[in-house]
């Protein structure tokens, strides 16, 4: 496991120190996206309008909401994902299937084709014979 990460960044306004197992990176991408937040609310008057206490909620509720939406949209991407590898899975089952049928016919045509060949020298030998 990695280990702890300290770093401060600024988050509306405010110089914060963020600790975590994550990269330095990645602290400070989660606090441009609470940043960004911010000022996407920020140009909302009636936002504005709001007592702060109230603004921190809807902030809140809006990344909750963010977050709950992403959460669903992986979760039909995973269900999609799990019928994409069964239909795969299905595929790969019916070409090897058809495969071993091809080759079963194959080896049907080649013995068809050597009781052609005998039959075709049974009747050459036939017909010599009629001959003497």
């Amino acid at each position: 496991m990695a280990g702890k990460t300290d770093t401060e960044v600024i988050i509306g306004g405010k110089v914060l120190t963020l600790s975590g197992y994550e990269s330095e990176e990645y602290l400070q991408r989660v606090a441009s996206y609470i940043n960004n937040k911010i000022a996407e609310f920020g140009k909302v008057e009636s936002f504005r309008r709001q007592p702060i206490e109230r603004q921190s909620i809807l902030l809140q509720l809006n990344i909750a909401d963010d977050y709950f939406k992403a959460k669903k949209q992986i979760d039909e991407q995973d269900e999609e994902s799990k019928v994409k590898e069964k239909e795969l899975y299905d595929l790969k089952h019916e070409l090897i299937a058809s495969q071993i049928k091809l080759e079963n016919m194959e080896q049907n045509v080649r013995n068809m084709q050597n009781e052609i060949n005998e039959g075709a020298k049974k009747i050459i030998r036939l017909e010599a014979e009629l001959k003497k």
